[in-house]
C-alpha cells in the first residue's frame, strides 16, 4: 500500500475515533471540551506526519511502550513473562522518566498522536505517568491489570484527560479470576464504578482465544460494558509465547467469526471504539510492526518490531526514533514482504516466523558489529539470545550483557 495512503487511513481511522468519542461525551463537559480540543491536534499530527512521507520518511502514527517491568499479577499465558520481559519486582536498566520525556519530546515534534503505555504494570512507574501528562496534544492509552488504581489515580486521570486507562479483562468473573488470579476481577469492578462516577473515559482490552471469543465479542458482553461507563473494547488475538498454550491460538473458523462479529458489533454500537489486532491489519494490506504503522519501544529503551517480536538492534537511549524507524531490522522486515503474509499460527506474524527475524537480528549484528561492544544497543540481550535458534546465536559477536 502506498505510504501517503496507508497515513491517510491510519489518521482518518484515528479521527473518527475521537468524534466518536465526542458523541458519547456529550453530557460529559470535561471529557468533551478535552476532545473538542484533540480534533485539531490530530489534524495537525496527520498533517506533520504527511509533510515527513514527502521527505521520505514515514513516520508511524502510534507507539507501543513497555515502560515497566515489574508486575504485581502472574497471569496463565503472559506474553511479557515468557519473553522475560517482566517480573516480580523491577529489573535494572529501566529506562528514567527523564529519557522517557526524550521520546515522548521527539513523538510530539514527529506528528505521533498515541503512544500506549504498557509493561509488566504501567502503573507501577507514576513518574513516568506524570511526565506523559506533560504531553496534552498525545493521547496515552494505559492498558494496566486495573488492579492499582486507587483514589489517588481516579484525580490524576480526571485532571489529565489524554491518559487513557484501558483495563484487561478476560471475559466476566470466572475467565477474568481463572487467568488472572482469585479476586482480580472484583477489583477491577470496584476501578470501573470509581472511575464512570467520575466520568473518566476508559477502555476493556480482550485477549481472544478459541475459549472466549464467542462470550467476549456476544452483544450482550458488549452492552454489559457499555452499559458500565466502557468507551472503547481493544480485541487482541492470543499469542502463543508460553509453551504448550498452543491450544488457545483462534482457528480460521474462529477469524471468520471474528471478522463478521466486528462488523456486526461496530454497527449496533456506533458510540463505541472498536479496535481488533490484528483482525483490523487485513484492511491495511498487512501488519503494522517495525514502524509501517507502530514500534515498540521496551523498558530498557529497545526498539522492536512489536511487543510479541522481541529484537532490537538500536537502542533509543543512544538513537533517535527518527533512527530506529530507519534501522537495517526494521528496514528489512519492512522490504521483506513477511509484513504482508497472511498468519495461522496465532495473532502475530513477526512471532510465527521468528527463525526469520532472528536471521535478519543476526545479518543486522554481523554489518553492524561496532553495536555489539554496548549492550544498550539491544532490547534485552538474554532475552534476545534466548529468542534465536542455537545457529544463529552462535553467528554473534560475544556480548555485554549487562541487562
Amino acid at each position: 500500500m502506498n505510504p501517503f495512503k496507508l497515513n491517510s487511513l491510519m489518521s482518518n481511522a484515528v479521527t473518527s475515533a475521537a468524534f466518536m468519542a465526542m458523541n458519547k461525551s456529550l453530557r460529559n463537559e470535561k471529557e468533551r471540551e478535552f476532545i473538542s480540543k484533540m480534533i485539531p491536534a490530530l489534524k495537525e499530527d496527520s498533517k506533520i506526519r504527511d509533510g515527513w512521507e514527502k521527505k521520505g520518511v514515514h513516520i508511524p502514527p502510534f507507539i507501543i511502550t513497555g515502560i515497566s517491568t515489574e508486575c504485581n499479577l502472574r497471569c496463565s499465558g503472559c506474553y511479557s513473562r515468557a519473553f522475560d520481559a517482566c517480573g516480580d519486582s523491577s529489573k535494572k536498566n529501566e529506562m528514567t522518566s527523564k529519557e522517557w520525556k526524550n521520546i515522548f519530546s521527539q513523538a510530539d515534534d514527529l506528528g505521533i498522536s498515541i503512544i500506549l503505555l504498557a509493561g509488566g504494570e504501567p502503573m507501577v512507574r507514576k513518574d513516568i505517568l506524570e511526565t506523559a501528562a506533560e504531553f496534552p496534544k498525545i493521547l496515552f492509552p494505559i492498558f494496566t491489570n486495573g488492579t492499582m488504581i486507587d483514589e489517588e489515580a481516579i484525580d490524576f486521570f480526571d485532571k489529565n484527560r489524554n491518559l487513557i486507562p484501558v483495563l484487561s479483562i478476560e471475559g466476566k468473573k470466572e475467565e477474568t479470576n481463572l487467568r488472572r488470579g482469585e479476586g482480580v476481577y472484583e477489583k477491577v469492578e470496584e476501578s470501573v464504578k470509581k472511575m464512570t462516577e467520575k466520568g473518566l473515559f476508559f477502555g476493556f482490552s480482550i485477549t481472544l482465544t478459541n475459549e472466549n471469543i464467542h462470550a467476549t465479542t456476544s452483544i450482550e458482553f458488549v452492552s454489559e460494558l457499555e452499559s458500565n461507563g466502557c468507551s472503547a473494547i481493544f480485541y487482541v488475538e492470543y499469542v502463543p509465547a508460553q509453551k504448550g498454550s498452543e491450544s488457545l491460538v483462534l482457528t480460521e473458523t474462529d477469524r471468520d467469526f471474528q471478522g463478521k462479529q466486528m462488523k456486526i458489533l461496530r454497527n449496533k454500537f456506533k458510540n463505541l471504539i472498536f479496535m481488533a489486532f490484528p483482525e483490523d491489519e487485513k484492511y491495511l494490506d498487512g501488519c503494522l510492526a517495525a514502524g509501517r504503522g507502530f514500534f515498540y519501544i521496551n523498558a530498557f529503551g529497545g526498539a522492536e518490531p512489536c511487543p510479541f517480536s522481541p529484537f532490537s538492534d538500536m537502542n533509543l537511549k543512544d538513537h533517535t526514533i527518527l533512527e530506529a524507524l530507519e534501522s537495517p531490522l526494521f528496514r528489512k522486515l519492512r522490504e521483506d514482504g513477511i509484513l504482508e503474509q497472511e498468519h495461522h499460527g496465532g495473532g502475530c506474524i513477526l512471532f510465527e516466523n521468528k527463525e526469520s527475524v532472528s536471521k535478519f537480528m543476526a545479518d543486522s549484528i554481523q554489518s553492524n558489529p561496532s553495536n555489539s561492544s554496548n549492550s544498550s544497543n539491544f532490547s534485552n540481550p538474554i532475552q534476545t539470545l534466548n529468542m534465536m535458534p542455537p545457529d544463529e546465536r552462535n553467528k554473534l559477536p560475544v556480548l555485554n550483557r549487562k541487562n
